[in-house]
């Protein structure tokens, strides 16, 4: 079902199954991830040399995730509970438990909206230090439009989650918002992957189910 509009970046708590919506999304990571890219996208995209083997639609293809598990990620159901909370300190918190079908392992990812890193490790992207913050568009030290673009209105501020890898290379750079995609309102989250002179892009959209 559509995000309802009580669901916005203030209060994400609930349980999103991630969706695909082929002829609206520009660019996912996978079949069911990431819908095709549109002829500009595709021209302005950085193409990585064919011969390394990994699909240039794959995100997770820099993250040093196998061929095989990508291909079980592609086809998998993606579940997110998400429990927000405002501690007595006033910073935001948002945990969240993601679940896959497909014998994919589960995460659990602790995220404080402070700009403050904290090690995680991930059961397929491995030993990561990540970041958020409630942030403007105008204050993404990004020079990828792509994250700063297709937003809703709802509000001057949008959540920015920075992971690094440690030990391969690799930075994701997630915004979150809502978009309007077929007329239906959706939670979004815009990622770009970049590994050396690399780089690639996935729209991640989230179908609410309940609270």
């Amino acid at each position: 079902m559509a995000a309802p509009p009580e669901k916005t970046l203030k209060d994400l708590s609930g349980v999103w199954v991630m969706v695909s919506i082929p002829a609206q999304a520009p660019y996912f990571a996978s079949k069911s991830l990431i819908p095709r890219p549109t002829e500009q996208d595709a021209l302005r995209r950085h193409r990585p040399n064919p011969a390394d083997g990994n699909p240039p639609e794959c995100p997770t293809s820099s993250q040093g995730v196998g061929w095989w598990l990508r291909k079980a990620i592609a086809l998998a159901t993606v579940t997110l509970t998400i429990k927000q909370y405002t501690s007595a300190d006033g910073l935001t918190h948002i945990d969240i438990e993601q679940r896959a079908t497909g014998g994919i392992s589960g995460t659990t990812e602790n995220r404080t909206l402070d700009w403050e890193y904290r090690d995680h490790k991930d059961g397929i992207f491995g030993e990561v230090k990540g970041k958020s913050r409630w942030v403007k568009l105008s204050d993404i030290e990004d020079d990828n439009e792509f994250l700063k673009k297709g937003w809703l209105d709802e509000g001057d501020k949008y959540v920015q989650s920075y992971v690094e890898s440690v030990g391969n290379g690799w930075t994701a750079n997630q915004i979150w918002g809502f978009e309007k995609l077929g007329g239906v309102r959706y939670y979004v989250r815009h990622v770009v992957v970049r590994k050396g002179d690399d780089w690639k892009e996935a729209r991640l959209v989230y179908d609410y189910q309940k609270k």
